[in-house]
């Protein structure tokens, strides 16, 4: 697919290009963007080059993963977004957000105009977030975003070698008022 760029009411969502590398590597040196991601840690300058010159464009190219910098008008980097197909109609939200940019709602609405284009362009019906238990900054946004939380996976997830719990949500195109691509037929209750 051809890299798109999305804007919202406060926001530019544009694919990351090489002259981003600088911004990224600045803001990855956070100690929570590390601690909470799966980002390399240490996150050196070869990193974010591979990021932006590498790891971003191949997932538009290759229809698999859809990076965008979030920008404020004036290119500003204040975070990165990620939609990745994991399954037919299922999709992945990843996102980080720099330090001096959170508690600003910028994640948040990065997320849901990401959300609508999935469901829109991508054919997407299900976006999941996958988190690890603890990220509370990351469980905030998802809730703001209207993401219904389904449950905690045990060791779902690998982080830096060691297996981790992660806490499970997912937004549906019903969620936003739009409709989705199959019928979706809602569970009415246990089984008898």
């Amino acid at each position: 697919m051809d890299p798109v760029t999305l804007t919202s009411d406060r926001l530019v969502l544009a694919p990351l290009t090489p002259r981003d590398t600088d911004a990224v590597h600045t803001a990855a040196q956070d100690p929570d963007v590390q601690r909470w991601t799966t980002i390399p840690s240490p996150y050196l300058p070869a990193h974010a080059r591979a990021f932006t010159e590498r790891l971003a464009p191949d997932g538009w190219a290759g229809d698999t993963m859809f990076t965008f910098g979030v920008f404020l008008p004036d290119r500003t980097l204040t975070g990165a977004l990620s939609v990745t197909r994991r399954a037919p109609g299922t999709a992945e939200v990843g996102f980080w957000t720099a330090k001096e940019h959170r508690g600003r709602g910028y994640t948040t609405e990065a997320t849901l105009t990401a959300a609508r284009w999935a469901f829109t362009a991508l054919a997407v019906d299900r976006i999941e977030w996958r988190a690890e238990v603890g990220n509370t900054a990351s469980r905030a946004v998802a809730h703001r975003a209207g993401f219904t939380f389904e449950g905690v996976l045990r060791a779902a997830l690998d982080h830096r070698g060691t297996r981790r719990d992660c806490w499970l949500a997912s937004l549906l195109p019903a969620d936003l008022g739009l409709p989705g691509t199959t019928p979706h037929l809602p569970h009415r209750g246990a089984p008898s």
